[in-house]
Parts: structure tokens; sequence; C-alpha cells
């Protein structure tokens, strides 16, 4: 399940040329400051994370950081890379251990040349079977790839023909071919309330290999991230919405359609209790257990959606991505780039 990016060998020197490879942090060292706290409400948390656990900043200074994806080396698992969207300055940012984070990518989401409103740029990435990154992209409203040759391939911008509104995040399904997608307005100029808008809902969607594209449900008012369980017989989905800040968890059925849904937990009181942020984006471990961004942090909860504790960043937490050998948590924290150790791994590790 761990992918290796596919990349033309001359795309870097393009990057380095234009003067878009430079770094970006003074805070990238081997001594990175320590923010927040973890919050333990369940024993069961224990057997996660070790008491000890700290959240370390590994670089700062981007505007609204979110989509991380972990990329292995050739020495996988303990080299790689990360890459993740800083959505307003509309690039893809990398961060290797010892040399800190430069601008990979630019622009990223947004190829237009009149100003988009405040998030033009990609949000949630994902690699796919061939190592080949996928981007959801706010600004030109699409789902794009990356290929191996250097271009990049839309792979879904409408819905029957209505322009989608802003891709959000995606993940794969179970062939690892099949991409499941939200789609909410945020990157929209104006949001909701933008004339370009052609859809009246926000839907979440699967796109198959052959192209055709499938509204899951549009029952979620604001869908955010989404991720499978292990054995792929249910997808949770985020839903940022002020008033009804929920996370939902969807049967899968067999044909790859979603069946009931039910709450899993309702972070709506935190959120108005004054914790930062709201339910975004949400990964989940061997065990089934679900990481997920929300109010104050990242919500850690059982596969009965048992709240069991919680990284509490101080800070409105975007998204989360697993790496290195699959134990180490990357978190994307407004302007930060963080992680923590866990004692569990990833989904497919």
């Amino acid at each position: 399940m761990i992918r290796k990016l596919i990349l033309p060998p001359t795309l870097l020197l393009v990057f380095l040329a234009s003067g878009l490879a430079v770094h970006l942090s003074a805070q990238d060292s081997t001594n990175f400051p320590i923010i927040g706290e973890v919050l333990r409400f369940d024993a069961a948390f224990d057997e996660l994370i070790d008491e000890n656990a700290e959240i370390e900043v590994l670089s700062s200074g981007f505007l609204w950081a979110e989509g991380p994806v972990w990329v292995p080396g050739d020495n996988h698992p303990f080299g790689g890379y990360i890459l993740f969207s800083d959505i307003p300055n509309n690039r893809v940012v990398r961060w290797d251990e010892g040399r800190g984070a430069v601008t990979w990518l630019k622009p990223s989401g947004y190829t237009g040349v009149a100003d988009y409103g405040g998030e033009p740029g990609s949000n949630g990435l994902v690699l796919d079977a061939k190592g080949q990154l996928i981007s959801c992209e706010h600004g030109d409203r699409r789902l794009s790839l990356l290929t191996a040759s250097g271009g990049k391939r839309t792979l879904v911008d409408n819905y029957k023909g209505k322009r989608l509104n802003s891709p959000n995040d995606a993940c794969l399904g179970k062939d690892g071919e099949t991409i499941y997608f939200t789609d909410p307005p945020y990157g929209l100029p104006d949001r909701w309330e933008s004339p370009l808008r052609e859809l009246d809902f926000c839907g979440v969607y699967r796109l198959d290999p052959s192209g055709k594209v499938t509204l899951m449900t549009d029952e979620m008012t604001r869908p955010n991230g989404l991720a499978f369980s292990p054995d792929f017989k249910t997808l949770y989905v985020a839903q940022s919405d002020p008033e009804a800040a929920i996370w939902k968890a969807f049967l899968v059925n067999d044909d790859g359609n979603l069946g009931e849904s039910r709450v899993l937990h309702d972070a709506t009181q935190a959120f108005k209790d004054g914790l930062p942020g709201l339910p975004d984006g949400l990964k989940v471990d061997v065990s089934g257990n679900i990481w997920a961004t929300g109010p104050g942090g990242v919500y850690v909860m059982s596969p009965e959606g048992k709240l069991l504790g919680r990284i509490s960043t101080g800070e409105k937490t975007a998204n989360c991505a697993w790496g290195n050998d699959g134990s180490t948590l990357y978190l994307t924290a407004d302007m930060y780039l963080c992680r923590i150790k866990t004692k569990t791994k990833g989904a497919g590790w």
C-alpha cells in the first residue's frame, strides 16, 4: 500500500532553475520546538501514544498548510519526505528530514491569471497505485494527476456537466484505483455564496478507473476529509459545518456504493466552547482507530466513535498523514508542519 512518487527526472531541475525550490523556514533543525499537549480520555489511548510523546514543529511560516502525504524514499521506511499544500500561496511544499522545507510545485491548484479568492491552491494530496500524485485543486476545480511524463491530466472537473465546487480531499478504494473525494465550496471566491458555483449541494463522489463519476451522498452539508476502515467496509467522512461539526461512518456495500450512515462523533459543542478548528482531514490506523483533525487538534476515536484522546496543538489543525515506518503522524496545523510519534501504524503499512 506504500507508494513511491513517480516523477520525470527533469521535473526537479525545472523547479530549481525557476528559483522555486527555496527554503521556507529557519526552524528546520534537529532540535524542534514543541507545541500543545496530549490529552488522554481513555486507558486504551495508552496503547496508541506514549505518555512522553510530544508534538514537534518541523517547519512554519505557511498561510494555511493542508493535505500532507508521505512519499517513500529509496531507503524506505527510513527515507522519504512529506509533501503538503500551502493553499493560499498556491503551492505544494516538500519537507525532508535534515534539509527542511522547499517550495516543490507552483502553481498547485489554480492556473488562471485573475485573482481567485483566498484559497486557490491544491488541498488534499494522494499517491495513486503507480506512485503518481493526485491533487484536489481548488482554483481549477478538479482532481488532477501529475503524470510520470511531467504533465498534469484532469481526472474529473464536473458532475453531469456542472463544474465541481472545489475538490477538498480524496482517498483510494480497496482496488487502489478507484478514488473517493469530497467537494465543499471552500475554494470558491465567496465560498457558498459564489456566483461561480454550479451545484446546489456538496457531494461525496466516487471516480472509477473508467472515468465514470458517481455521487455517493449529498446528505452532508460540508463534507471534508475522508478515509476507509482497514477492511474497506466503512467510509468515514468529516463535516466542517460550525452548526453540525461531526464525523459520519457510512457502511460500504459490496458494489462500492454507500449504505446507511451514523454519527461517529459530534464536536459541535467543543467548537462552540472555543476550541480552534472544525472537523477536517482524517486517517485510520491498522486497528481501525480514527485519527481526525477537529476542534482543538487531532481526535483519536475507536471504530465505535469513543473518544480515546486528543493531540491538542492549540491551533486550527487541518489534516494528518502517516509517515516514516508508518508510526509517525504528520500534522498540518495552520502555519505549522508538525509530527508526533505513535505506538501504532497507519492502515496499509
